[in-house]
């Protein structure tokens, strides 16, 4: 921006100098303009870079526009070439636009807009693309990106260049029709109107091409980009712990940012984003400009009504003043519509959301008979979405009362004006209509506030929902590191420690302290307590996702860990995947997850790894818990947390699962949380959550110890905690009474 900034600059110098040569007041008001848009794009390197892209443009073509004009004016132009210069307004026009560029870019508004934009405009990704009729190559996906919006602009600016040479030709065309001048009707019609017709019909087709390939690539991009920061260091996890409206991220990601770009439009409905405003805004300002150029002339020696005053540009004031007025009663009565729309996206995502999660737990609701419940919520979540609709019309209904008498009066306002010249024989009917049409594109630009208004308010709701969500991430983001300090063992033995760990429910209260604890990898530990103790808080600190506590663990580097909810998670789709999963498909060989399978003791699933379905609907709670064990065995952790992950089976069953966990993971480490005493005896060591001070401290359970569930209180606790039977009788017994077998260092 600085070389261009400079060139500028001397353009602005030039113009100035053969301004004071030739005693010329326009040339000084040009270059005193572009003197100012030298400044501004020097100033433009720290703003937004989407926007820089819109002064770079207007800076460029002021430089080049400004040049050719001073050089037709200094006599410098070929005279073979003189129908070729520019109008000498263009220059001024591109410079003001280039200055109303960077003006806005200083709006709070506009930034909070830009901070979500300008990502894509800064991605350094490589990234496909093809120039017709070039082969494809690779560029950083930001320069594809100012590339494709500098041809659009482009292509916008010929296509109102071709609309201000049809309003002249709509100019020559009337005024052959009142003189019934047929050649000159027929030349204008054939040699005029068709060709740039056509040529702004083509024009058009290519924008609509460029347009949706550019939002395509934006969607694409910028969607990996929040997915990415969504789903990295467990945020999406973190997320649900943090404050704020963060309601329906898979709305935010599917939906808003599609309608961020462009609307979310595909064609059969009208929306507007970015892109759509960013291109109208130029297109607007554009045609403002220019046809205000145009109607300042032709109504430079109108008088006031009913005097003899004249107003130089008398028409373009009228314009002015009628748009001003339009725009603040419009925004007077629209304000509501920025966060009724806010509301509105929030409780059509919560009403989609409700029938998705009943969708869901379908035969949980038929086996409670919850179906008349079911009806009663989602219903009144369908009445909050209605009334919220309602509020919607009854606003709307106002805005577009005054919008459409504005609309309808637009039209008629230049013929009052110009009707009495015209009947006392001024001007001709086609200066009438060539006014009357640069009247309109006039006030229509000046009223892009009016007619755009509803549209502006959905957009702002939108980049207010993609703002939060993106609040929210950077809050779950802050979360990183946050929680009990992870770090390597310093001996490399193979053991997990806890020193001092203390965690927090994220409201700040207490809910299990550890004091010293180790956690040794020669032998299964089993952990109970009663409900809402924090034995599985206790995994996720160990997992490194809870982020609420201090103290320290420390563990063997490079270790591979796996937790086991008790309800695991199992994708749609195949069900090679969801055996697979976290895996990718295609990391286990088909032999290897059907003898997972059958060591689950589902062996009815072995030729079902093609099938598509929604497998937590299809499986029961038992059976999905064994494809959580048949994970495990595939996975092979070095250490495996089972959050009551055998719960929804039998004890015989339970046996079985552990005893086929001792044999297929010899090297692994068991910690599991259970209520069961089954469970208990089928571990080496047992840890106990008791009661201390409102909170709960994990200590070792002696052998025989009864722990209350609803209080966390060990009774009957003998002297030693140390167990009477010794680890090889007691491994003997577990062969004996459940063919399970949880080994130390080796067979049993």
């Amino acid at each position: 921006m600085k070389p261009l900034s400079v060139g500028l600059a001397l353009t602005g110098l030039i113009a100035l100098l053969q301004s004071a040569i030739e005693q010329s007041p326009p040339d000084a008001l040009l270059a005193a303009v572009v003197l100012i848009s030298a400044l501004t794009t020097f100033r433009s390197t720290g703003i937004s870079a989407f926007l820089k892209v819109f002064v770079g443009i207007f800076s460029t073509e002021t430089m080049i526009s400004g040049l050719v004009v001073i050089a037709g004016q200094g006599g410098l132009w070929p005279a073979p070439y003189a129908h070729y210069l520019p109008p000498d307004t263009l220059p001024l026009t591109l410079a003001i636009f280039s200055i109303i560029v960077y003006v806005v870019a200083q709006l709070g508004t506009v930034r909070q807009i830009m901070q979500i934009a300008d990502r894509y405009f800064n991605a350094a990704e490589l990234a496909p693309a093809r120039v017709w009729p070039f082969r494809p190559f690779n560029a950083p996906e930001r320069r594809v990106a100012v590339a494709l919006v500098v041809a659009l602009v482009l292509l916008n600016q010929a296509e109102v260049g071709i609309l201000i040479r049809l309003n002249f030709f709509n100019r020559a065309w009337f005024d052959a029709i009142q003189t019934r001048n047929a050649a000159v009707f027929w030349q204008q019609l054939l040699l005029v109107f068709t060709p740039w017709a056509f040529t702004y019909v083509t024009m058009a087709v290519v924008e609509f091409f460029m347009r949706s390939m550019l939002v395509i690539r934006w969607r694409r991009w910028l969607t990996d980009h929040f997915v990415s920061r969504w789903l990295t260091h467990h945020n999406h996890y973190r997320i649900s712990l943090v404050a704020g409206q963060t309601d329906n991220p898979d709305q935010r990601i599917a939906e808003d940012i599609f309608r961020f770009i462009n609307g979310g439009s595909d064609g059969s409905v009208t929306a507007y984003g970015i892109y759509d405003f960013s291109i109208l805004l130029v297109s607007t300002v554009s045609s403002f400009v220019s046809f205000a150029v145009v109607l300042w002339g032709l109504s430079k020696a109108f008088t006031l009504p009913g005097t003899n005053i004249i107003v130089p540009g008398f028409l373009f004031w009228v314009a002015l003043i009628y748009a001003a007025c339009g725009t603040l009663i419009t925004h007077l009565i629209g304000r509501p519509l920025i966060g009724l729309y806010f509301e509105r996206q929030h409780r059509e995502a919560d009403f989609r959301f409700s029938l998705a999660r009943l969708r869901e737990y379908t035969e949980q609701v038929a086996l409670l008979g919850g179906e008349m419940a079911e009806n009663n919520a989602v219903g009144h979540r369908f009445s909050a979405l209605i009334a919220n609709y309602l509020a919607v019309i009854f606003r709307l209904m106002r805005v577009t009362a005054f919008t459409a008498t504005f609309g309808q009066l637009s039209p008629i306002i230049p013929f009052v004006f110009t009707a009495p010249f015209y009947f006392a024989g001024k001007i001709e009917l086609g200066v009438m209509t060539q006014t009357a049409q640069a009247f309109g594109h006039v006030a229509t630009a000046l009223t892009f506030f009016v007619t755009y208004y509803t549209y502006l308010a959905a957009f702002k709701s939108v980049v207010d929902r993609l703002t939060s969500f993106d609040v929210a991430i950077e809050q779950a983001q802050a979360l990183k590191g946050a929680g009990p300090a992870h770090v390597a063992s310093a001996d490399g033995e193979r053991k997990i420690v806890l020193d001092g760990v203390e965690l927090l429910l994220p409201d700040g209260r207490p809910v299990v302290r550890t004091g010293h604890l180790e956690l040794a990898g020669s032998e299964s530990v089993a952990i109970s307590g009663p409900s809402g103790s924090g034995k599985s808080t206790l995994f996720r600190a160990i997992a490194g996702i809870w982020p609420y506590g201090e103290g320290r663990i420390s563990g063997p580097d490079g270790t591979n860990a796996m937790v086991v909810p008790p309800k695991p998670y199992l994708p749609i789709g195949t069900l090679r995947a969801a055996v697979s999963y976290p895996a990718l498909p295609g990391s286990y060989s088909d032999d290897d997850i059907r003898s997972a399978l059958v060591d689950a003791h589902l062996p009815n699933l072995v030729d079902q790894l093609d099938r598509e379905d929604v497998w937590s609907q299809q499986l029961s709670s038992g059976e999905q818990q064994r494809v959580a064990i048949a994970r495990a065995l595939l996975m092979r952790p070095d250490w495996l947390f089972l959050d009551e992950s055998t719960s929804a089976v039998d004890e015989k069953l339970e046996a079985k699962l552990y005893a086929v966990l001792a044999r297929r993971l010899p090297n692994s480490t068991i910690v599991s949380i259970g209520h069961r005493s089954a469970v208990v005896r089928l571990h080496q060591r047992h840890l106990a959550m008791r009661s201390a001070d409102g909170d709960f401290i994990l200590r070792d359970a002696a052998e025989g110890d009864s722990v209350d569930t609803a209080s966390g209180k060990v009774m009957n606790a003998p002297r030693s905690i140390h167990p009477a039977v010794s680890d090889d009788d007691r491994r003997q017994n577990l062969v004996r009474q459940h063919g399970a077998c949880l080994p130390r260092r080796g067979p049993c």
